[in-house]
């Protein structure tokens, strides 16, 4: 990934001067260009008490020393190029519209991208809730806003913003009940509703249901959707896909019957552009570890780029015994199935046996070998790109990890994982290991319990790298030094909010900093005082959190607490930092495409992000 300034303007800090003067290393020189999206400049103006607040992207495909002019309502407002991707209006009011010229070599370019100002700190995007249902033995239900994405449908260089709507009768795969259906919709962030899809009465609702997938897959510059489907699904002109009429539901409310799809939609209109049959396949029910149908429907979901250049999905079944990983490509209005993982396969020494047990309720994509290809990090093992194993450090199923370049003192990336069951993670319940080999570097005793959540994020600078905490344990530094017994109470997210390189707590509707001369959390932003809130109950996450636009620091997504809209929460806070948008950095991007999965974590860029950090090797991308 790319950082580019112009290096002798006043502004920038030491820091940021050798951030950006870096060039590519040899390594990354070598490997293929990724597939991009295209996004435009992704303007955005806030209203603050002390005036505008403007920000805006630099793309990794923009060239050194790119600089910018910024305009309000036509009026040059700098009086020399900006190298920074933000900009401060004093006293500025909130009826202005402002533009944002790169300049070149000293010229300004043509192109120009602007924005009106939002008022407050927050765009309210307006959503159709579905109408209320009726199960059929008479149980009254509601919709709710849950897991989200973001994804350019329209090939505009806009995201438009994709909800997941769940029924309040939804059940976890372990409690019995018949559920409303569950529906996508997609919205342009003035409201405008693209499309709904009705995932049909053959598709139950529940965390762990369904993953849908947001990409653009072949490359024509616009995403399209990939969702796994059934008999009555209902695309987004209304065609049903396979019999209407049937209903493969039980007494329980299971649907352990019938056939099972992966379809493709048009990210523009919703409409189905191919269906094929469901990979990974459900096949026996008791093949999964019971017969009754909670482990069978266990889902999981991401984009990879297998081949080191194109986006694959790779949609998963079973993970607390058995696990199976499909990959398929979209190419040329072709759906087909790359490879299945299927950790059965051989038989108890098969060469994916070791992968029994080891899934967990997220799994996260990165290129963990530095061959230039993504690789499956799915919980305690490792799938890499081809659909081998790659290693399996035996410790067992959990409900949360990390993959990224957690330590920038050691080569490669690492994982922190937490681990459920004593019996298997034999004294560690919460560790960091070597994500290329399976190594555990250290590790914080459970205290034989099920070590529930966990996290990664830099919060402190006097220690280098990503300090991890859990729910057992003090707060460690990257090395497995314990930096104090008390840790952050906030367990479950974090953010790039405020101007400094270090990263937010994000628990709920809440973002605090660590203060580590005091051990607390100090709110910054309470979102739940003008209506925002949380989803997936004591997860507490927001529908989605991602770089959607502005300079590289990260947005949330909230629902209001009548689910009837989203809540975009930006930050009005100035950084003297300038970072290529974090949605070019491949692997931030995948890891933000899955984030409507299982138990989702916060998404990490493939390099060191934080306090001290070393300048980023440019990764070779290409746009359509």
């Amino acid at each position: 990934m790319a950082n580019h300034t112009q290096t002798d303007h006043p502004l920038l800090p030491g820091l940021l001067a050798a951030l950006l003067l870096a060039g590519a290393s040899a390594a990354h020189a070598a490997m293929p260009a990724r597939q991009m999206e295209k996004l435009d400049r992704g303007v955005v103006a806030i209203h603050t008490d002390a005036g505008n607040f403007v920000g805006w992207r630099l793309l990794a495909t923009d060239a050194d020393g790119l600089a910018f002019n910024v305009y309000r309502d036509g009026k040059k407002l700098n009086p020399a190029p900006l190298a920074l991707t933000n900009f401060s209006d004093p006293n500025a009011g909130a009826d202005a519209t402002y533009s944002v010229r790169p300049v070149l070599d000293g010229v300004e370019q043509a192109a120009a991208a602007s924005a009106a100002t939002w008022r407050q700190p927050w765009l309210t995007v307006p959503l159709q809730k579905p109408p209320e249902g009726v199960t059929p033995d008479g149980q009254r239900y509601r919709y709710t806003i849950n897991d989200g994405a973001a994804a350019d449908l329209d090939g505009d260089g806009v995201y438009e913003l994709l909800v997941k709507w769940q029924p309040t009768n939804a059940h976890d795969n372990s409690q019995r009940g018949t559920t409303g259906n569950t529906y996508l919709d997609a919205y342009k962030l003035d409201g405008t509703r693209l499309w709904r899809i009705d995932l049909g009465r053959n598709i139950r609702a529940g965390a762990h249901y369904t993953t849908y997938l947001a990409y653009d897959f072949d490359g024509d510059g616009r995403a399209e959707v990939m969702v796994k489907t059934a008999d009555g699904s209902v695309d987004g002109r209304g065609k049903v896909i396979g019999d209407a009429a049937a209903d493969y539901r039980n007494k329980d409310g299971y649907v352990l019957a019938g056939p099972e799809f992966l379809t493709v939609f048009d990210g523009r209109s919703g409409a189905a552009l191919a269906s094929a049959p469901y990979l990974p396949a459900r096949g026996e029910v008791a093949a999964w570890g019971d017969a009754y149908g909670n482990r069978v429907d266990r889902f999981l979901g991401g984009v990879a780029y297998l081949d080191g250049t194109r986006p694959s999905a790779v949609f998963t079944r079973g993970y607390y015994t058995r696990a199976v990983l499909a990959a398929w490509d979209w190419r040329d209005g072709k759906l087909s199935s790359r490879w299945v993982f299927d950790s059965d396969a051989g038989g108890p020494s098969g060469p994916g046996a070791a992968a029994n047990h080891q899934g967990a309720h997220w799994m996260s994509v990165a290129d963990v070998d530095g061959d230039g290809k993504d690789d499956l990090v799915y919980g305690a093992a490792t799938i890499r790109s081809d659909g081998t194993l790659l290693y399996s450090t035996g410790l067992c199923h959990g409900d949360a990890l990390h993959v990224g370049k957690l330590d920038p003192n050691r080569a490669g990336l690492q994982v922190y994982m937490v681990h459920e069951t004593p019996s298997c993670y034999r004294g560690m319940g919460a560790e960091l290991h070597d994500a290329a080999t399976g190594k555990v570097l250290w590790s914080v005793d459970g205290a034989n319990h099920d070590v529930g959540r966990g996290t990664c994020m830099d919060i402190d600078p006097a220690f280098p790298g990503e300090e991890c905490w859990a729910s057992v344990g003090g707060l460690m530094s990257a090395s497995g030094k314990q930096i104090s017994a008390a840790r952050p109470r906030s367990i479950n997210f974090g953010v790039w909010w405020d101007g400094d390189l270090l990263r937010e707590s994000l628990d709920g509707a809440r973002i605090d900093k660590w203060n580590p001369k005091t051990g607390r959390l100090e709110a910054l932003l309470d979102a739940s005082r003008v209506g925002a809130a949380s989803i997936n109950g004591t997860k507490a996450v927001p529908v989605l959190s991602a770089d959607l636009f502005g300079d590289w620091r990260e947005e949330v997504v909230w629902r209001n607490t009548d689910d009837d809209a989203l809540l975009v929460f930006s930050t009005t806070a100035p950084t003297p930092h300038r970072l290529v948008t974090l949605m070019h950095d491949p692997q931030y991007r995948v890891q933000v495409a899955g984030q409507n999965a299982g138990y989702n974590q916060p998404p990490h860029p493939g390099f060191y992000l934080g306090d001290g950090m070393q300048p980023p090797a440019r990764q070779p991308v290409r746009v359509p």
